[in-house]
């Protein structure tokens, strides 16, 4: 590297750096089942973070009993506890509300099992301090090596969410949907509908949702997680149709939301020309081929024709639509002109 190159870098090293301590950074951790693991993730805080709520949502442990002793020797912990469990959604939004109250400028998420780095904080916040993202999430997909630590369960499970959940949220380029690993600039924060955003497990998947409906930008970033031997208090089939219901909903309404409501265009003839040609030509070419087998005739070539030709322009409408959803992608960040409109 020339002199130049490495004097470029340190000095945008010290300019990230100075950012960094002058953004006021909340982290919001829920905690349930974590007595054994939250002394170390609140330990490993840096210095960069200027407050966090922990939220005890009802633990059966009373994680919130050893979070009162360690806050005795870190003054910028917060303990909130429920009486009862709202869910991991449910309990990061009231410490978002807390955060966005108390004046922080970026709330993080972490979870309080350990999986997740507190040292990699200001990498998660820093698209957000530079003004290239106003939602951060981590991606443990991006380095192949990281997949080998990964349960093949939830390698199996994230990949088939990932696609769900580009189609529901509309954000193509993103993976790993289910990453609690997250940071949101507060202004986007103030600008979703916290009341409305699912409070059980889907909550990452439905925040996406909200965010594309205010056009803010989503990045990823790299990130590794560390898998323990802890069992998770997910209910695998309750959860499954939670997701399930959650995407096909938020399909819809994005769809609806984007291409009728708010806007119309090309993109939107060519998804109502093509579910209507794909419906008509699955429908008749159905019906006909169940009508000859119970006759025991093979089915007319003309007849055939009828059907499998609205199933090929169909499918090429589909394919069209997609392709121009794919790079409707948001590319402006939106929480400055936010903030402005506050100010």
């Amino acid at each position: 590297m020339e002199p130049s190159d490495m004097a470029s870098v340190i000095v945008q090293e010290q300019l990230e750096s100075e950012t960094a301590h002058d953004t006021n950074i909340a982290v919001v951790i829920p905690c349930y089942r974590v007595r054994d693991q939250i002394d170390a993730v609140l330990s490993a805080m840096g210095p960069d973070v200027s407050l966090i709520y922990c939220i005890d949502d009802a633990c059966p442990e009373n994680s919130g009993d050893v979070i009162e002793r360690i806050a005795k020797r870190d003054s910028r912990i917060r303990l909130i506890r429920h009486q009862e469990n709202s869910g991991v959604g449910g309990a990061v939004l009231e410490g978002y509300r807390q955060a966005i109250r108390d004046g922080a400028d970026i709330l993080v998420k972490i979870d309080g099992d350990g999986q997740m780095d507190p040292g990699q904080i200001g990498r998660i916040t820093g698209p957000i301090r530079s003004g290239d993202a106003d939602y951060v999430k981590g991606n443990r997909f991006f380095r192949l090596e990281g997949l080998r630590a990964m349960p093949w369960v939830r390698l199996a499970g994230n990949a088939g969410l990932s696609f769900l959940t580009k189609l529901s949220t509309g954000y193509w380029d993103l993976f790993d949907p289910t990453n609690g690993f997250t940071a949101i600039h507060v202004s986007v924060a103030k600008s979703l509908p916290l009341d409305k955003i699912s409070k059980r497990y889907f909550f990452e998947s439905d925040i996406l949702f909200r965010l594309n409906t205010l056009r803010a930008v989503v990045a990823d970033v790299p990130m590794t997680a560390v898998y323990g031997d802890d069992q998770s208090s997910l209910n695998v089939v309750r959860s499954l149709f939670e997701f399930s219901v959650g995407h096909g909903r938020n399909t819809v309404k994005r769809l609806f939301y984007n291409y009728f409501l708010r806007n119309f265009s090309m993109a939107s003839i060519h998804l109502v020309v093509g579910t209507v040609l794909l419906l008509f030509g699955t429908a008749f070419g159905a019906t006909h081929w169940i009508h000859s087998a119970r006759i025991g005739q093979t089915t007319p070539p003309g007849t055939v024709m009828l059907a499998a030709l609205p199933l090929i322009l169909g499918s090429q409408f589909l394919l069209n639509f997609i392709a121009f959803d794919m790079a409707n992608i948001p590319r402006n960040p939106i929480h400055r002109r936010l903030e402005r409109d506050n100010a």
